[in-house]
């Protein structure tokens, strides 16, 4: 499979060396100091493109990928305020966008887990759920999008909280969530709820960027062949479909 990068910072270069070790080729690598490279014929012959950037650049490089015609895989977090144009871009100009907060399949479990839990504490109104997340010194976009997730799996399974907020004093129904940045830490999720007489917590520990990178390489040869918008969701019932089904 032809693969174009765009952005090509650490998860650039890891993402690279799994694609190679995968048995892809790169035909296009863009970065800050050559966007024009975008209407070259090597980028427009690429399959997929891998975006990893920042949340000020994301929606343009998406826009330009769709220009040249071709798909572009995502894990740039703290621009989704602009998801509706990308879904219409998709529904209506024939793009094909695949976006996640965390391209960890681990991280993907995690969610599941997440909600279930959330789902369950629903029956449970002495426990309040608060979400604390850590990553390096390099991530300027707080919260970040895996806790946001996180989040948004909590207020849809547990009626009496709406809404999430990084006020350190969150009102009724609010869940706060907290960060951190420290050292080059590549991920740490904690969830915790607490009563009056005990803490449940639930912890997910990225041990290096190689499960990010592996997942959005794995997206990219997903996404070769599909057209519009498409998920995380939707990639994790294709895999683990047929193991559900032949039990």
């Amino acid at each position: 499979m032809k693969l174009a990068l765009i952005g090509y910072g650490k998860m650039g270069h890891a993402i690279e060396q799994i694609a190679l070790n995968r048995g892809h080729e790169i035909v296009a690598v863009i970065d800050i100091n050559n966007p024009q490279d975008f209407n070259s014929p090597e980028f427009a012959s690429a399959d997929v493109a891998i975006e990893f950037t920042t949340p000020a650049t994301a929606v343009n490089n998406y826009l330009s990928a769709f220009k040249a015609g071709v798909p572009v895989v995502s894990g740039t977090t703290a621009w989704t305020e602009k998801m509706p144009m990308i879904k219409d871009m998709c529904a209506n100009h024939g793009a094909t966008f695949f976006w996640t907060s965390n391209f960890s399949i681990g991280v993907n479990i995690f969610f599941a887990l997440n909600n279930y839990l959330a789902s369950i504490m629903a029956k449970e109104p002495q426990y309040s759920p608060a979400i604390t997340e850590i990553h390096h010194i390099h991530k300027l976009d707080h919260p970040s999008g895996t806790a946001i997730t996180l989040a948004e799996g909590i207020i849809n399974n547990h009626p009496e909280v709406t809404s999430w907020t990084e006020n350190d004093t969150p009102a009724q129904q609010q869940l706060p969530i907290s960060h951190k940045r420290e050292g080059e830490v590549p991920g740490t999720h904690i969830i915790t709820w607490d009563s009056p007489v005990d803490t449940i917590t639930i912890e997910h520990k990225a041990k290096s960027r190689q499960g990010f990178a592996l997942g959005a390489v794995m997206a990219a040869e997903w996404v070769k062949d599909r057209k519009g918008f498409l998920t995380m969701d939707m990639m994790m019932h294709d895999i683990l479909s047929p193991v559900i089904d032949s039990k």
